[in-house]
């Protein structure tokens, strides 16, 4: 659990901020695909939490 936490602490804005663009971009995927109704459901929280994982990891130190 250690080796966890000090691999996230030394991340930096860089890669936390691919994460939640992804997280977005997924969440407005699952948005409009026609197939698969829990996509459909997950889609807004997903992309809720990509953009307050963006809006916080926009405060990290570069």
């Amino acid at each position: 659990m250690t080796a966890f936490l000090d691999g996230l602490r030394r991340l930096r804005r860089g890669p936390w901020e691919m994460l939640a663009t992804i997280l977005i971009a997924l969440g407005v995927v699952m948005l409009m695909q026609p197939f698969f109704l829990w996509a459909y459901t997950w889609s807004f929280v997903v992309t809720l939490v990509g953009t307050v994982l963006f809006i916080i990891t926009s405060h990290f130190p570069e």
